[in-house]
């Protein structure tokens, strides 16, 4: 037992959040209404993040938690307004709810909590968190974590009171951005996604790392057809939700296809390149024979000039100089890619890279876009539930198992739609019975979970409802069978309180031998 002074040290240690956001405040020029706000928005958090973290498992703690909002306000927050819909004020964002400017460090919102704390979580992070390396996906993949990331710091807020656990789907930015953000912490990990997102080791490439621990984990099949489906609805995404990306992607693709059908014909592209070897070598000498000569700079210079409108005028020989060596380097350095391209085996290489990007970007030809969403969204749920039953297999004692019966619970019930969530999603309905009956298998042979019936499709059928509850802790959770003329009913229990009362269906011939349970007794579902 914890000793009274240990807790009296326990209180003392204690960060007061209030007081260090209150501190964060008195240095900003923010209205009122805005300070009253973002304070309300902490207390709901701290009051809510312990049933956030006991439904969820994988978060990070309270105090990590709070402490990279705080310092996000201090540190990226230079100016937040709220405004009321249809305002004047609101004019300078339109038909949107928000708007966030990271290069002014600004956030207009309408003042609504969940919105406003996205916008702060939106404002902290990095545009890229894939090396540019990586052809439109640098972009896309970025956007698609991160915007996940953005709705899951408003979780704890929005679906959560401090006494009740309930989500409602238009109150989420982006269903499918949401479902993906979570199927990547169940598969990887909170902390795993946190390092990738606010990654400060430059050079890091954190995709590859994520393949080799998909792999490492799931195998490799698994790993590859999760990854391509991911980037796959990640550019889908990115079209839906930007419309200007759509025309941006077509330009692309015509881009790629335009020189694949130059290198097709081997001769004419050589001579093209060859020809752009010369003229850039000569751009060269010219610009090294101008800036060798007091005369040809000043002819350079005034000639540069002429052409110019008045706001873009050269102001100087010096920076006209510094121009053209920046020009000259980047000539040498489109030279020596050119050099490098004629060599046989790189001109390969150039070739199956094209073909690559041209394979990656072709899904922008998809006519429906929102019907292909849907389709890699299922497929992507089936390949991340195949990766669950092997986190299901690897688990070996009680501790884990708990772990996966509450992520289990918390997946089923993410909305995977504006109607349905996961758990209603007939799709994914006989999967998930099988992981269940799995779970629940092995529950009974590690002893976590009480017996409730001699046959097992109605001692899954009896735990699917309960393990279908909101009911924040499942190791409270009491069942009460009774029979009535109707049949057979269990009733649910959270410390007494009833929760919900069900008749039993779906299963034929049942009798009173069938059930370990005493008929009105409450009986726990954990040992």
């Amino acid at each position: 037992m914890q000793k009274k002074s240990d807790k009296i040290l326990g209180k003392i240690a204690k960060k007061d959040y209030s007081n260090q956001l209150e501190a964060v405040l008195e240095k900003k020029y923010f209205a009122e209404n805005v300070k009253s706000i973002l304070l309300s928005i902490l207390y709901k958090m701290e009051t809510s993040y312990k049933d956030y973290k006991h439904v969820k498992q994988d978060t990070e703690t309270k105090e990590d938690f709070i402490e990279r909002i705080i310092n996000t306000i201090k540190d990226e927050c230079d100016e937040i307004k709220v405004v009321k819909p249809f305002s004047e004020e609101s004019k300078i964002i339109g038909n949107r709810t928000f708007l966030v400017e990271k290069n002014k460090k600004r956030i207009i919102c309408h003042n609504i909590e969940r919105k406003l704390l996205y916008c702060i979580a939106k404002i902290g992070k990095k545009e890229k968190i894939i090396p540019d390396s990586y052809f439109i996906i640098n972009e896309t993949i970025s956007n698609l974590i991160n915007t996940g990331n953005n709705i899951n710091t408003v979780e704890p807020l929005r679906d959560f009171n401090g006494y009740s656990w309930t989500s409602i789907p238009r109150e989420i930015e982006s269903i499918e951005h949401n479902l993906i953000y979570q199927n990547l912490i169940l598969l990887v990990g909170n902390e795993f996604l946190n390092n990738w997102i606010y990654n400060k080791e430059v050079l890091k490439d954190y995709l590859e790392v994520f393949n080799k621990r998909m792999t490492s984990i799931y195998g490799e099949e698994n790993a590859e057809e999760f990854i391509d489906k991911l980037k796959k609805i990640s550019i889908l995404l990115e079209i839906k939700f930007d419309n200007k990306s759509k025309e941006k992607y077509k330009k692309i693709k015509k881009e790629i296809e335009d020189n694949l059908k130059e290198i097709e014909d081997n001769i004419k592209y050589i001579e093209k390149i060859t020809k752009e070897k010369r003229e850039l070598a000569k751009q060269i000498r010219n610009i090294d024979e101008t800036l060798n000569s007091k005369e040809l700079i000043q002819q350079e210079y005034l000639s540069r000039n002429e052409m110019l409108p008045l706001e873009e005028k050269i102001f100087s020989i010096r920076i006209l100089k510094k121009m053209m060596i920046e020009e000259r380097e980047e000539n040498i350095e489109k030279l020596e890619k050119i050099n490098e391209l004629l060599k046989p085996k790189n001109f390969i290489r150039y070739k199956k890279q094209l073909e690559e990007k041209r394979n990656i970007i072709k899904i922008i030809d998809i006519e429906d876009i929102q019907k292909e969403i849907n389709k890699l969204k299922l497929e992507l749920q089936k390949i991340f539930l195949r990766c669950f039953e092997i986190k299901i297999d690897n688990c070996s004692n009680k501790q884990e198992l708990s772990k996966i019966i509450y992520e289990f619970r918390y997946y089923s019930m993410l909305p995977y739609n504006e109607k349905n969530s996961i758990n209603d999603e007939k799709m994914l309905e006989d999967i998930l019975n099988y992981l269940g009956i799995k779970i629940l298998q092995k529950s009974h042979k590690l002893k976590l979970i009480q017996k409730l019936s001699k046959r097992q499709e109605l001692d899954y059928v009896l735990l699917k409802k309960v393990f279908g509850t909101r009911i924040i802790n499942l190791e409270k959770i009491e069942v009460k069978l009774s029979k009535e003329k109707e049949g057979f009913f269990v009733q649910v229990f959270d410390e007494n309180s009833l929760e919900e009362k069900y008749q039993i269906t779906g299963i034929e011939n049942i009798t009173n031998r069938d059930f370990e349970l005493r008929y009105n007794k409450k009986v726990k579902i954990f040992y």
